[in-house]
């Protein structure tokens, strides 16, 4: 069905977390205890995603950073202490298999998924299976890697996934008769927007099927933050609502869900 671009909204309610849009993730963490637990952050190497696994790491807990080329990761993170880096191409199936196999075969529980990394307004672009980059890399390789992780997030007695999404939904929602642009003309605004709405359908769709297992999932967005994800539109004028954020402001959305413990005090 393709979709009309039309939303229902749901009602919101606040949820007095007591932060707000200055808070940054260290901030954020210093009341909660993640000491000995286990985060994989994607993307944990630039931008939000840096700041993300800085602030876990700093408190305690040891971060799994994936990276298509872990050279460049290890200069970034300068030496982090508990950060293990680890190879993986989002857009390559092989590639999320063998790093999720890898991390099934350390016997260790996943605690926190944090699916951070994206593209965002490529020029049209397809991975060997003839899939649309945005689509394959921002949802669909981050599906394939909760999926594949299932059980260690599944140890962990009470996990997170946090999918990184983006105002962005607002671009348009799932075409589901032609998601790859296979016949319509490309828009790589569509299509961002597109692969954004899956990370919050993604989130919505994973908590009701993970709460029998002690599992949640979120969809967070972080706020207008310049970060090398708008590398392919340096040309253009971004709009942002509100005054850009810092990246460890940014972060706070993801490890604000650690400090959810229960059915009872998480929004429904």
């Amino acid at each position: 069905m393709h979709s009309d671009h039309s939303y229902r909204t749901t009602p919101q309610a606040p949820i007095h977390s007591g932060f707000g849009p200055h808070t940054t993730a260290r901030e954020v963490l210093r009341g909660l205890d993640v000491r000995g637990k286990t985060a994989l952050v994607t993307g944990g190497y630039a931008g939000i995603g840096l700041e993300t696994t800085r602030a876990l790491a700093e408190a305690g807990a040891t971060v799994i950073v994936p990276a298509r080329t872990p050279e460049k990761a290890r200069a970034a993170m300068g030496g982090m202490p508990r950060v293990e880096l680890e190879e993986m191409d989002l857009i390559d199936p092989a590639s999320v298999d063998a790093c999720a196999q890898r991390f099934l075969h350390s016997g260790r529980a996943l605690h926190m998924l944090i699916n951070n990394a994206g593209i965002m307004a490529p020029p049209l672009q397809r991975d060997a299976r003839g899939y649309e980059s945005q689509f394959a890399t921002n949802h669909l390789g981050h599906f394939q890697l909760t999926a594949r992780l299932w059980p260690a997030l599944q140890q962990a007695g009470k996990a997170r996934v946090v999918s990184v999404s983006s105002s962005g939904i607002s671009f348009g929602g799932v075409d589901f008769d032609d998601p790859h642009f296979a016949r319509r003309a490309y828009d790589k605004w569509q299509a961002y927007g597109q692969s954004k709405t899956a990370n919050a359908l993604f989130a919505v769709a994973l908590d009701k099927r993970g709460q029998a297992h002690g599992i949640r999932a979120f969809a967070v967005h972080p706020g207008g933050i310049a970060t090398d994800l708008v590398r392919y539109v340096a040309d253009e004028a971004l709009a942002f609502d509100g005054e850009l954020k810092t990246p460890a402001q940014g972060a706070a959305a993801s490890v604000l869900t650690q400090a959810f413990t229960g059915s009872a005090d998480m929004p429904q």
